[in-house]
């Protein structure tokens, strides 16, 4: 793949979809990563993260030269444990997402064989033949940084996930100078977050959502629970600040909360006393007026703390009539179902629910709206443009606000497809490498065969067909179901099933067991689809009657 001068890109994950972002850079027949995510599957199929299919890394088993990440957020870094199991290389981060980095894989129990350094911003370091600048940028994660590279093609920027922010609450202001320096020396490529590409204007600063966060809690009377993605470690600390100026404890509720929280304390991005923070197991404890928890669960999962509180299942806080519940999020599309039924149960409860559908002002997004993005192409003023992050929709809107502002060259590319990068020409696909997707559950991956069949039983259920033979012959068949219909008022499509069951089995007189188990598999599957209009997942199997 290497040539003078070029260099060669392809994404595993976060090109054409949102999420699970994986990017590889190649030059001079070395390799190295950006980023290495997860995302989430939300359909009850018993898989907790999905992570990119790495066989494509393979044939560069001994020249990957490093990961570097941009951030901690899990589309960014959970993939990481399920990539050093199969490649034992250097991993570099920021601190905050390096102490989530390791936090994780001890988790997975490779801590003692992974090799992580610390960036800096403004701090380059080399990686195989890249040499890597880390840039400060805002984000709703502490440390968030864009990556400058020089690469045999001329300077190549990511930018990570981004906004303008020009009031965040750590006084970590975006580097809007190095950019501007870059652009002023010359940037040959530059790839940019598109999340919400759709999003007219600006994002608002975090520290305003801090200010509207004191507004709402100063005025609450009873208990209140702010649930929000626990990453924003900035809103932790705000929310920190609020829990002193209103009397009230923080009591830490979700897993996810508690681990953000321990690892910020240990990296120093978070303050909180031992006085300040109370037991989320005691909180019945506290007067309700005392109570501030901040709740994981923002989307209506079923295991998050928010949902326990909803259905009145948490063990160590009841809602009450007057308390209040602050949805200091929005809704990731294809959750809003949950959420809502989730909303419901705490306004039957009496609960004082409010969202940012009520009040803008409780939230803000960490990804840069339209107008930053236009501002991050103006500062960069790039040769050449592909867009990061997001469904082909959001790629192809940010494509062509990079044409309208004057951008000569502009590629849009989805997973698995190769980009080349030449000092001299334009952008060029020249191929493409294998991508696809693995579905784990507490760290062990779920064959697809089987995502594929637990998707089937979930959307049309389980019919089990026992065939009886004695003596060689069939005494009879028996035909069960699950979540097909209701046997009991449906005894005469059992029997006909039963009956075709048998026919099939019959007929097939004289050939081999497969083919006849095949048979009658078919000829099940037909009777229920005439009489229920769908295709159960239908199981045979031979009973031998002695």
């Amino acid at each position: 793949m290497s040539a003078a001068n070029t260099a060669r890109l392809f994404a595993l994950g976060g090109l054409g979809e949102v999420g699970m972002n994986c990017l590889a850079i190649e030059q001079d027949g070395q390799v190295i990563l950006v980023d290495c995510g997860v995302t989430f599957d939300h359909r009850g199929l018993g898989v907790d993260v999905v992570h990119p299919e790495l066989g494509a890394l393979e044939a560069y088993r001994d020249r990957i030269a490093g990961v570097i990440i941009t951030h901690g957020h899990e589309d960014h870094i959970g993939a990481l444990p399920y990539f050093l199991r199969r490649f034992d290389v250097p991993v570099w981060a920021p601190p905050y997402a390096l102490g989530l980095i390791r936090d994780r894989i001890r988790d997975h129990e490779i801590l003692d064989h992974a090799r992580l350094e610390s960036t800096a911003p403004r701090e380059p370091f080399r990686v195989g033949p890249f040499e890597v600048e880390p840039i400060r940028v805002t984000h709703s994660i502490a440390d968030a940084t864009a990556l400058a590279i020089k690469t045999a093609a001329g300077m190549v920027i990511h930018t990570g996930d981004f906004k303008f922010d020009e009031n965040p609450p750590d006084g970590q202001t975006f580097d809007e100078a190095r950019f501007r320096e870059l652009g002023d020396e010359g940037v040959r490529l530059l790839m940019s977050d598109s999340t919400n590409i759709d999003a007219q204007g600006t994002t608002s600063s975090e520290t305003d959502v801090g200010a509207a966060l004191f507004d709402v809690i100063s005025r609450a009377e009873g208990a209140v629970i702010v649930a929000m993605f626990a990453s924003n470690v900035h809103r932790l600390r705000m929310l920190g600040d609020i829990a002193r100026r209103t009397n009230r404890r923080i009591v830490p509720m979700g897993r996810s909360v508690e681990r953000h929280a321990a690892v910020a304390r240990e990296t120093g991005y978070l303050a909180w006393p031992s006085e300040l923070t109370w037991s989320a197991s005691r909180a019945r404890e506290l007067e309700r007026n005392r109570i501030l928890a901040v709740a994981t669960g923002t989307q209506g999962e079923t295991r998050g703390a928010l949902s326990r509180l909803a259905r009145a299942e948490h063990p160590g806080l009841a809602l009450a009539a007057g308390d209040t519940v602050i949805l200091s999020s929005r809704a990731i599309p294809g959750s809003e179902l949950e959420v809502s039924a989730m909303m419901t149960e705490l306004l039957r409860r009496g609960v004082n629910v409010v969202s940012w559908a009520s009040d803008r002002r409780i939230h803000t997004s960490g990804h840069a709206h339209r107008a930053e993005q236009k501002r991050m192409l103006e500062l960069v003023r790039p040769r050449s443009f592909f867009p990061l992050h997001g469904t082909l929709h959001h790629l192809t809107r940010h494509a062509s606000l990079a044409r309208e502002c004057g951008v000569p060259d502009v590629a849009v590319i989805e997973n698995g497809e190769v980009l080349e990068i030449h000092a001299d020409e334009g952008l060029r696909s020249v191929g493409r490498v294998r991508t696809g997707r693995v579905w784990c559950w507490e760290g062990t991956a779920v064959a697809p065969e089987i995502i594929r069949e637990r998707r089937a039983m979930a959307s049309d259920g389980v019919v089990v067909v026992v065939l009886v033979v004695r003596a060689g012959m069939l005494a009879n068949a028996r035909v069960s179901t699950r979540g097909v219909l209701d046997e009991e008022k449906n005894k005469r499509t059992i029997a006909d099933a039963e009956r075709e069951a048998a026919n099939a089995w019959e007929s097939s007189s004289g050939r081999d067991r497969e083919s006849a188990l095949e048979a009658v598999r078919l000829a099940t599957r037909r009777v229920f689809h005439k009489a229920c209009g769908i295709k159960p997942s239908t199981i045979v199997t031979i009973a031998e009657d002695q």
